[in-house]
């Protein structure tokens, strides 16, 4: 499989996690789009949230407590945790993953 969240969870792409659970990772997405720009991307492949949402709800779940650790330690407590699904949503790495974003990061 060529997927790039694939070789980063895997190890085979370097990476800095700024968080990490059982099912899922976190890092900071190389083309931010706000002040705080983190990636939650499960450890398993699938194509979008809503093929893991059916196929693995204790991933699914995994990921989200996550991505709200991760807000906690990177915003002022306002954040988006936002899923795109699908090139027309903007969905661009057909592996699932969600962007944590906030445009006003902590001091």
């Amino acid at each position: 499989m060529d997927c790039i969240f694939c070789k980063i969870t895997s190890g085979e792409i370097p990476a800095t996690f700024v968080a990490e659970s059982e099912h899922a990772v976190a890092f900071n997405d190389i083309n931010p789009t706000q002040p705080v720009h983190v990636l939650v991307v499960p450890r398993v492949h699938y194509t979008d949230v809503a093929h893991l949402a059916v196929s693995d709800t204790e991933a699914l779940a995994d990921l989200i407590q996550l991505g709200v650790k991760v807000a906690e330690m990177t915003s002022t407590g306002s954040f988006r945790l936002q899923f795109n699904t699908g090139a027309e949503a903007g969905q661009t790495v057909f592996h699932a993953h969600g962007h944590i974003t906030s445009r006003t990061p902590r001091s």
